[in-house]
Order: C-alpha cells, then sequence, then structure tokens
C-alpha cells in the first residue's frame, strides 16, 4: 500500500494536496483573526459613540439586545426615594471588594411608570450611603443587561445580582429591561465603576468566520479527492 501511495505519479497529487491545504488554512485562519477582531472592535465602537436620549435605543417594554449592551444613552426622571435603592454586593472596584449603589430612576413622561435601574457608583462600607439626589436630574452611563443570579434583596435591600425580573416586584411600576451604569462623575460619597466587559453582538464579523469555515470546507474537499484519487490508484495498482 505504501509503494503505492509513493509511486512517481502521485507524487505531484501529494505536493499539490500539501499546497491546498496550506493555502485553505493560512485563508481560514486569517479569516478567524478577522472574525475575533470584529468581535472585540464591536463593543468598543459602541462605547466610543455619543450619548443618545434612552427613548432612541430602548423603551419601557423592550426587549434588551445585544446591539443595546454598551451603548451610551442620557437617561432624563426623578430618583425614588433611599429606601427604595439596592446594595449588590461582591463587586470589586480598585482591588477592594464593595457594593454598587443601585437606584430606580422614574422616567419623566412615561405612563404607566416606568424606572430605569442606575448604579450610580460604589462604596465600600453598606452602613452609610449618601442621599438620593432630589429634584429632576440627567444621567449619562451606558446600557447593560440584567444579570444571572439572585436578585432577591435581604433585609438590608442587598442583592447579589442585578437580576430584574426579582427587582421588579420590589417596585411600584414596570422596570426597564436593561439598567444603566453611570459614567460620568458619582455622587458624592460614592466612587465612579469600572465598567465591565461589553459583550459583542453574535453578527459582528460574522462573514468572516463564514469565510473561514469556507476555506477549511474546501480543504476537506481536496483530502477527500486526494483520498479517492489514492484509492483508485491502488486498485488498479494491485488487481485482486
Amino acid at each position: 500500500m505504501l509503494s503505492a501511495l509513493l509511486s512517481r505519479r502521485l507524487v505531484p497529487l501529494h505536493l499539490l494536496l500539501l499546497l491546498v491545504l496550506a493555502g485553505t488554512g493560512t485563508a481560514g485562519w486569517w479569516q478567524l483573526q478577522a472574525w475575533r477582531y470584529e468581535q472585540a472592535d464591536d463593543a468598543s465602537r459602541r462605547a466610543s459613540l455619543d450619548p443618545v436620549p434612552l427613548g432612541e435605543v430602548l423603551g419601557p417594554d423592550e426587549p434588551f439586545t445585544g446591539a443595546d449592551d454598551g451603548r451610551p444613552v442620557l437617561a432624563q426622571g426623578r430618583y425614588a426615594s433611599s429606601d427604595q435603592q439596592f446594595l449588590v454586593s461582591g463587586r470589586p472596584e480598585q482591588g477592594q471588594t464593595g457594593y454598587w449603589v443601585l437606584s430606580p430612576l422614574w422616567i419623566d413622561g412615561l405612563e404607566p411608570p416606568s424606572a430605569l435601574l442606575v448604579v450610580r457608583g460604589w462604596t465600600a462600607e453598606a452602613a452609610s450611603l449618601p442621599p438620593v439626589p432630589g429634584g429632576q436630574v440627567t444621567v449619562t452611563g451606558i446600557l447593560k443587561p440584567g444579570e444571572e443570579g439572585s436578585g432577591e434583596p435581604d433585609g438590608d435591600r442587598v442583592i447579589e445580582a442585578v437580576r430584574i425580573p426579582a427587582i421588579v416586584n420590589q417596585l411600584d411600576g414596570d422596570v426597564y429591561s436593561g439598567f444603566l451604569l453611570r459614567t460620568g462623575p458619582p455622587d458624592p460619597g460614592l466612587r465612579p465603576v469600572t465598567p465591565p466587559p461589553t459583550d459583542p453582538r453574535w453578527s459582528a464579523g460574522l462573514r468572516n468566520l463564514a469565510y473561514a469555515l469556507q476555506w477549511w470546507l474546501f480543504g476537506g474537499f481536496a483530502v477527500f479527492l486526494w483520498w479517492r484519487i489514492c484509492a483508485d490508484h491502488r486498485s488498479v495498482a494491485s488487481p485482486v
């Protein structure tokens, strides 16, 4: 069998296969790297956009999509009272573990009333929190999707995750499907929060990923043709 595969007639075929595999493998790898670049660049492009009014990106009854993640927006409204805010535990910031201060912001002009959950800042202590700003405010930040985990508050209104379906039961009104992570200066007494990573949209660079798979399928088809030709040559060279 080995002598049949190494016959002079098949050496050019073997060399051609190696050349095709090198070409399709390199082209597929290049397209895969382009897909990874597009995935990494997608989130940063959204974060660099100018903030737009919240209503242009997400409505009170609209589901949160991947395109909303990391989008800078402006939200106008009035904060709920201090006793309606939450503390999100286990949040690291500058080498310390503390709490996000999460306050419902009742958005102006909506009926029925709808609140957007706003991460106002970070604190190391849960005992004494700065007061919630009164009156109408305009908050700048980036939209983030709700989190997985336990969103049921304990007696001190401490939660482990921003799980919106659990939080909505604690408020008298609707709640947006995403929350706002404040990026401007935090309220006095709070530290700014470092934004968590933004997931890219599944469609970012999808064409490059398809091209990578296409090149590798071409390589696989070349291997199949090589195997068929070698099998036919062996059957001719070694008749029963």
